[in-house]
């Protein structure tokens, strides 16, 4: 209905009643919507707060494609780097409704990086995750539906792991990633040579499978990490799934894996942990299976 036929409907009264009941509703969308993401932001900044042995600081890198939030400690410039990758967050309402911000709402890749007690550790936010999207004018829902894995998305990301890893030149960076932030990690991995180890926590490595096995559209303005693998091969990496998660289910390492070949790669599966369960509580140890090629 045009707002000119809704005025000659009703009575002036009636139109003004409605009209402010209209103003009512979107006020208090606009207000549940207002915080929700500040209730996301202060549960990061909680996590960030309790890392050990040191908090981790929250900072905005720009890069020509977007501004991306990092949380970053950097105690010993002469030592490797962990860098820390998040998952899709929240890029969905439901199968046919996408969020119109894809802030995650539990950042299990935030809470990943806070529980590792190495001296240097980041963790990075993908494109439009708690950068105020007044400084990302870019920002839309594609990129965090079709086109979360594009070419733009990996560059930017790569760009801002780059700034990263001049804070401490000469080392060498320790790439984790969970569920989509794996598919980023592998990506960017295949265009570094400064790249140590990877590591991905239920990780998107076959995004054209998991989409096919979900019944769910492709992507076809995304890269898919497992055409990477063979170019990651050489990198001393981790797999980490588990028998319990419906999302990215324990096949899905063992296609990359398939696909990699050579002696670097391996998986591991952790038993009973959902896709978004608690695996920051298991993270210390899971740590302390390094990567080798063996």
């Amino acid at each position: 209905m045009s707002l000119t036929t809704f005025m000659r409907r009703y009575s002036s009264r009636q139109t003004w009643r409605a009209l402010g009941a209209f103003s009512l509703v979107i006020g208090a969308v606009w207000q549940l919507s207002a915080c929700a993401e500040l209730d996301r932001n202060a549960h990061a900044d909680s996590l960030a707060a309790r890392a050990q042995p040191a908090a981790l600081v929250r900072e905005q890198i720009a890069t020509p494609q977007f501004v991306l939030t990092a949380w970053t400690r950097i105690a010993q410039p002469g030592q490797p780097i962990d860098v820390y990758i998040e998952g899709d967050g929240l890029a969905w309402l439901s199968r046919s409704e996408p969020s119109l911000d894809p802030t995650p709402r539990e950042a299990t890749g935030l809470a990943l990086a806070a529980a590792d007690p190495a001296p240097n550790v980041v963790y990075l936010a993908r494109p439009c995750q708690f950068t105020p999207m007044a400084l990302n004018p870019r920002c839309a829902v594609p990129w965090w539906t079709g086109k979360r894995f594009a070419p733009d998305v990996v560059t930017s990301m790569n760009d801002a792991i780059g700034q990263i890893a001049a804070r401490a030149p000469g080392q060498r960076l320790n790439l984790i990633g969970f569920s989509g932030g794996g598919a980023i990690a592998v990506l960017v991995a295949a265009r570094r040579d400064d790249i140590a180890t990877l590591r991905t926590v239920a990780g998107n490595l076959d995004d054209e499978y998991i989409n096919r096995t979900h019944g769910v559209s492709a992507m076809p303005d995304s890269l898919n990490p497992i055409d990477a693998a063979p170019r990651v091969a050489a990198i001393a990496q981790i797999h980490f799934d588990s028998d319990a998660d419906r999302i990215v289910t324990p096949e899905v390492a063992h296609r990359f894996a398939a696909a990699a070949g050579g002696h670097c790669v391996s998986v591991r599966t952790v038993p009973g942990m959902a896709h978004d369960g608690d695996w920051s509580s298991q993270w210390p140890e899971l740590l302390k299976i390094a990567p080798r090629c063996e």
